[in-house]
């Protein structure tokens, strides 16, 4: 698949170096004074505290934005209809990265003022209340994505296939999943690849499968993929994961507070509460993920591998699944056998390749 290893490969160069010139770029607007400018400008508008922080935030925002808007068109809507993977006209993919970015200040704007809240009240020990709240919140986010977020973008409604939703009913109940009902959205609107996925906690738990898998896989093949997705609730993925992404992330605030403290004269400030100070909590948070990236794809990696071996045991239909496997692959243009560097830092599913390779080596 030459064109899928050109379509990823031209995704992930572009991605490193977006990321390296976003860092210079913060970098620059520390170092040569620019963010205190910034500060002082708004400072002269407002004289809250939280309404500069708010302009502050929306100004750089803004910047970013339109300095990368041709990246942004290049690598979601032109190469998108390159490779024939997008159902997107223009109009729709503006409009759908507006309400992404309405939805994403509703939800970001609160959190922001309460960071900066909490840096006001607890100085340097922001970090371990914010990481609490951080957890309280992301629990929250869980919770109310099926219910009041994925609606926004996509309308979710019971599957109307009978014999699908009993089937995958009875695959949950086989493993002591209470799912009352099985929901499609339309992903076809946007895109012609296929996925489906487990959303929500407790009472909002769902099971979503996208209409380009309702349209063009089998039963059988449906009925792999959701036992791939149960494989990770029966080993406990979802509990192990929430208990190494609670600890992973009050010791990421940590080492960010403790970095940010320590080098804040570096660039000139005095003190953590500097509005114009806190873009170096974005440099550090781009250090420190540098080294966490690689960890927590080595143990989502393990999990897949896992859930997989699960999938082929519970239905007893290895052929379905890897068909199933390749058929995802090709339709969503993905890399069967990236560089074994490249998957190790930044996939968080091994490739194709290693997935079949494993599975045939436990059959």
């Amino acid at each position: 698949m030459p064109n899928a290893k050109k379509y990823n490969n031209i995704k992930l160069v572009a991605g490193i170096a977006k990321g390296i010139v976003s860092f210079i770029l913060i970098l620059l607007f520390v170092t040569l004074n620019y963010s205190q400018m910034l500060e002082d400008i708004l400072r002269g508008y407002f004289s809250n505290d939280y309404l500069v922080l708010i302009g502050f935030v929306i100004a750089a925002g803004l910047f970013s934005s339109i300095l990368f808007f041709p990246l942004k068109y290049y690598l979601e809507y032109y190469l998108e209809h390159k490779y024939n993977l997008s159902n997107q006209t223009i109009y729709r993919w503006l409009w759908e990265d507006f309400k992404g970015l309405l939805v994403g200040g509703v939800i970001g704007i609160p959190i922001l003022l309460l960071f900066y809240f909490v840096l006001l009240t607890f100085k340097e020990m922001w970090w371990l209340v914010f990481a609490v709240a951080m957890f309280f919140i992301s629990v929250l986010l869980a919770k109310i994505l099926p219910i009041f977020i994925l609606p926004i973008f996509y309308k979710i409604s019971p599957i109307d296939n009978d014999d699908l939703r009993l089937r995958i009913i009875d695959l949950c109940t086989l493993v002591g999943m209470k799912v009352e009902n099985v929901f499609a959205f339309n992903m076809s609107k946007n895109t012609k690849k296929a996925n489906a996925a487990f959303t929500g906690l407790g009472k909002t738990k769902r099971i979503i499968l996208g209409d380009t898998l309702l349209n063009e896989y089998s039963h059988e093949e449906i009925e792999t993929v959701i036992a791939h997705e149960l494989g990770h609730f029966k080993k406990k993925h979802i509990i192990k994961n929430i208990a190494i992404g609670t600890v992973s992330s009050f010791l990421t605030f940590y080492l960010i507070a403790t970095l940010y403290s320590n080098s804040i004269n570096w660039f000139g400030f005095e003190s953590i509460i500097i509005i114009a100070a806190l873009p170096i909590l974005s440099l550090w948070a781009m250090i420190i993920g540098l080294i966490t990236t690689p960890i927590s794809n080595i143990i989502s990696r393990k999990y897949e591998y896992e859930a997989d071996q699960f999938a082929i045991e519970i239905t007893n239909n290895a052929d379905a699944f890897i068909n199933t496997l390749n058929k995802l692959t090709e339709q969503n243009l993905g890399d069967k056998e990236p560089h074994p560097v490249i998957e190790w830092f930044f996939y968080s599913h091994p490739s194709i390749k290693n997935r079949i390779s494993h599975l045939e080596d436990q059959l």
